[in-house]
């Protein structure tokens, strides 16, 4: 059975506890979607340069890689909206109108942040394996008005590495949620990106105060430095 710790992190050593089974540990990533980070998408439709957000591509697949050659759970995460967009707040979709990038609406890649979608679609470069868990949630956070505690829970898991899209939003709320709910995070700086680099930065710095008030940063490499089988 392989551990994972303690990784070289900021603010501490990762985990707390010392070290961690690699059962206990899950790797979140979360909405590597053609919305997120392709072209033609939604974060391509409202103007922003989508190599930010791809930028912690190639560290996520090296990552991801390492992840499953350990016999780690692997949990994928889309946001999206079903198609007749019943779970979409009026004032979301009102403020994405507002910018030129309405979601429902008609995109280069169909509707944009709609399930079924080829923009709602995880990129190639990340995209699940057969057997793998896919968490399909409605808003920011993956906790929000889905199965993913329970899928945790069940696996008993207790440790979290995430990586994903945005870092200041969908993987930054997701962190919280699961710090609240107990789980060990760490957040990899070079598996994540925003549409903002000073919102990227901005983000991990936040996640290192207080002690680590919602976990660690660290990189791909740290991680994959601190496993032993």
């Amino acid at each position: 059975m392989a551990r994972i710790g303690p990784v070289t992190a900021n603010p501490y050593p990762w985990p707390y506890d010392g070290a961690v089974d690699t059962t206990r540990t899950a790797l979140l990533c979360i909405d590597w979607q053609t919305d997120f980070c392709g072209p033609g998408g939604y974060v391509d439709a409202m103007g922003y340069d989508i190599s930010l957000t791809r930028s912690g591509l190639p560290a996520t697949a090296r990552l991801l890689a390492h992840a499953r050659s350990l016999g780690m759970l692997v949990v994928h995460t889309r946001e999206g909206h079903d198609p007749d967009l019943a779970d979409l707040p009026p004032n979301k979709r009102w403020r994405s109108a507002r910018i030129g990038a309405e979601i429902g609406g008609a995109g280069p890649c169909g509707r944009i942040l709609v399930r079924g979608e080829p923009g709602w679609e995880i990129v190639p470069e990340v995209a699940p394996t057969p057997g793998e868990v896919v968490v399909d949630k409605p808003g920011k956070g993956a906790f929000y008005a889905t199965n993913l505690d329970l899928v945790l829970r069940t696996r008993g898991i207790t440790h979290l590495i995430l990586t994903g899209i945005t870092t200041d939003v969908c993987v930054h709320t997701t962190m919280r949620e699961a710090n609240d709910r107990g789980y060990e995070c760490l957040i990899l700086a070079d598996c994540t990106g925003a549409t903002d680099k000073g919102n990227h930065d901005a983000a991990l710095h936040m996640v290192t105060m207080q002690g680590g008030v919602f976990g660690c940063v660290a990189t791909s490499d740290d991680v994959i430095a601190a496993t032993a089988r």
